[in-house]
């Protein structure tokens, strides 16, 4: 069986150092800010997020034309609405007039028949008390 060895603080402290070592080799080796592949990454970068600019403008360019051009159309449908609701609210009225005027004349036919019915009742109770030489009091005999 192995003999388990734990590490003494200054095998730990040896491996913090190495670590240290390393992360500051790595940042050495990083490229100065005028590489030329520093700035051709830099470049396009750039003309990455341009391209992403032109593409957003666009894109919200045509999502207010597509909100202009529904807006227009939603008014367009109220305003058909609107005229449809005038419409069929004038030709309620225009019915409305017709079944008034239609009443008015039925209700005058009545009256002019009940009027006629009434003359000629009239003329038969004056005929019959005109046959027995009778006048009623207060009949003027119209």
């Amino acid at each position: 069986m192995a003999i388990y060895r734990e590490k003494d603080i200054f095998e730990r402290r040896n491996a913090a150092n190495e670590a240290k070592k390393a992360l500051l080799e790595r940042f050495k080796a990083k490229p100065a800010a005028d590489d030329p592949a520093v700035l051709a990454r830099q470049a396009e970068r750039k003309a990455i997020l341009a391209a992403r600019e032109i593409r957003e403008a666009e894109k919200a360019r045509l999502k207010q034309e597509r909100l202009a051009r529904e807006a227009i159309e939603k008014a367009e449908r109220e305003a058909a609405a609107e005229a449809a609701r005038i419409a069929a609210e004038e030709a309620a009225q225009a019915e409305a007039r017709i079944r008034e005027a239609e009443e008015a004349e039925r209700i005058a036919r009545l009256l002019a028949d009940e009027a006629e019915r009434k003359a000629k009742r009239d003329a038969r109770y004056a005929a019959r008390k005109a046959r027995t030489g009778r006048t009623p009091p207060g009949f003027t005999g119209r």
